[in-house]
């Protein structure tokens, strides 16, 4: 097959007119075009608005392709398809002395366990929280009622933090064997939409995403593997720097010698854990500050123009960056179109926010995380200095909101001029289970809060409106990534325990539903060579 790349269409063009536009570029008979497949569909609205398409054909013959390809050596925009079709890299031996061991089920932890049990290793999960039903009940206790269950909410429970998410699929991660193609083939065999497979910046939304989950974990169960919910990690089992298994909360001890970590960014009493049993990691850099509520209305007519509010482009998204006067970094971060923003704390007594969205993105605000880069020199103090801060902020936003899990918030215009809000204006906050008007001026630190005040106005005159006096603060966005790694080798085990695999999110190695669940193909790859060489080394003795 044949990849056309740049290929650009009219927002309203026909069906037929893509065929048309491919055997043009080609520059041959209509009849020579046996089929085609889009591979990838993205839209430019900075002249007027255009489709821009990556397109697959398939010619008459190989003969023909072989001559289109020299036609066109020296054109960049037309080659030959890359193989993307996964093939799994090593397969079970006829017994195993120990099966392995994922802990969590989120992204990274589902794929992981999904590849393992694909190849025959019958992997046994471990899963602090609950099945993913039962946990939307647990995480919408606290939204309606102010209830929270430490073990069972946005961040712990059968799907990750991503199942409380915009759902999107999208990273800008190196991927040269193509594993996030594999990520989403199976997220369509689970039920997902079919365009995620050409979207330049697919999504799902929650409602899809937890029936997704429930059909990736049957199928890991029909090959063999075992997901335990409620099933929490409290110790390694390590034996002369070798993981050999790990001890439950309920004190069951079980053997294991490779163990992948895919523990997600909120597992704080299990870093802590880790730190005592001397497995090596180091703080890194993360972000904290604020999500933004504005009408999606706005968003839309700023980006899409005259074409806001048309039902191909949906809800219009943004990405920004400032780089501020002060030597900070302030970006979007997590842009929810359409979308909510959601109570996402996993510790009683503190309050965090993170956006949401459905499939539909039909929600009346757009929301995004407004966040300050800060780094190890922030938060001296060691590998687990990063929680401790965002503990300290998320416990102050917990006091500032009331102390009852409503979140402080203040309209951007008292923000700017650094008052209390005492009323709200046009933009109504989503965040659930409610919010008290305040002043966020000390709810992040004085670098942060002078940084993002700077930034807003910038934004402005990238988006008009974005700095409107009733748009929505609402405090605080601390989870924007993990505040540690767990730094590995390129065999992805730890660099001082042998049989143990970081990955993920919360091993400092991804940052979102794609690149989590690429990280997690490539964790159960590492386990089922390591097996592998293991077994033949046997067979050779």
């Amino acid at each position: 097959m044949l990849r056309i790349t740049e290929l650009r269409l009219p927002l309203d063009h026909s069906p037929e007119a893509l065929k048309a536009a491919i055997v043009s570029r080609l520059q041959i008979e209509a009849t020579a075009l046996i089929r085609f497949t889009i591979s990838r569909r993205s839209h430019d609205a900075r002249k007027g608005l255009d489709f821009i398409y990556t397109i697959d054909a398939d010619v008459a013959d190989a003969a023909l392709e072989a001559r289109l390809l020299a036609q066109f050596a020296d054109d960049r925009h037309i080659s030959a398809t890359p193989a993307t079709n996964y093939r799994l890299v090593a397969r079970a031996p006829a017994r195993l002395t120990h099966r392995p061991v994922v802990v969590g089920f989120g992204p990274c932890g589902i794929f992981a366990a999904l590849l393992l049990a694909q190849m025959g290793f019958q992997p046994l999960v471990l899963e602090r929280g609950k099945a993913v039903r039962e946990r939307t009940q647990d995480t919408w206790a606290l939204w309606r009622e102010c209830t929270l269950d430490p073990e069972s909410n946005v961040q712990f429970g059968e799907g990750g933090a991503g199942t409380f998410s915009d759902g999107k699929l999208h990273s800008q991660i190196k991927d040269p064997r193509h594993l996030g193609r594999k990520v989403l083939t199976e997220f369509v065999k689970a039920g997902a939409p079919e365009e995620i497979l050409y979207l330049a910046k697919p999504h799902i939304g929650t409602f899809r995403l937890v029936a997704m989950v429930e059909k990736m974990r049957a199928e890991i169960v029909a090959l063999g593997g075992e997901i335990r919910f409620r099933a929490k990690l409290v110790d390694l089992l390590i034996e002369k720097g070798h993981a050999r298994g790990v001890k439950l909360a309920n004190g069951e001890e079980i053997r294991s010698d490779h163990i992948i970590l895919a523990l997600g960014h909120s597992a704080r009493d299990t870093f802590e854990m880790l730190h005592t049993r001397a497995v090596f990691m180091e703080a890194k850099p993360f972000s904290i500050g604020f999500r933004i509520e504005h009408p999606q209305s706005l968003i839309d007519r700023a980006r899409h123009g005259k074409y806001a509010g048309h039902p191909l482009l949906g809800a219009a998204d943004y990405k920004l960056v400032h780089h501020a006067r002060n030597g900070r970094a302030v970006y979007s971060f997590c842009m929810c179109p359409g979308g909510i923003v959601v109570a996402a704390t996993s510790e009683s007594g503190r309050v965090v926010t993170n956006g949401m969205s459905q499939y539909s993105r039909a929600e009346h605000n757009a929301n995004a995380g407004l966040v300050v880069g800060i780094s190890p020199a922030d938060y001296p103090g060691g590998p687990l200095a990063g929680i401790a801060l965002q503990r300290e902020l998320e416990s102050r936003a917990f006091e500032l909101g009331g102390g009852n899990y409503h979140a402080p918030a203040q309209r951007v215009g008292d923000f700017l001029r650094g008052q209390a809000s005492t009323t709200l204006g046009e933009v109504q906050p989503s965040y659930r289970p409610g919010v008290q008007l305040t002043n966020l001026a000390t709810a992040l630190p004085p670098y942060a809060i002078e940084a993002i005040r700077e930034a807003i106005p910038a934004f402005d005159r990238q988006i008009k409106g974005f700095a409107m006096a009733d748009a929505i603060l609402t405090g605080v966005e601390t989870r924007t990534s993990s505040p540690l790694r767990i730094p590995r080798g390129d065999d992805l085990q730890s660099m001082n325990i042998r049989g143990l695999y970081p990955a993920g999110e919360g091993a400092g190695y991804a940052g979102g539903i794609l690149s989590a669940g690429v990280d997690g193909i490539r964790a159960a790859e590492a386990v089922a060579m390591a097996i592998q060489e293991t077994e033949n080394r046997n067979q050779e003795d």
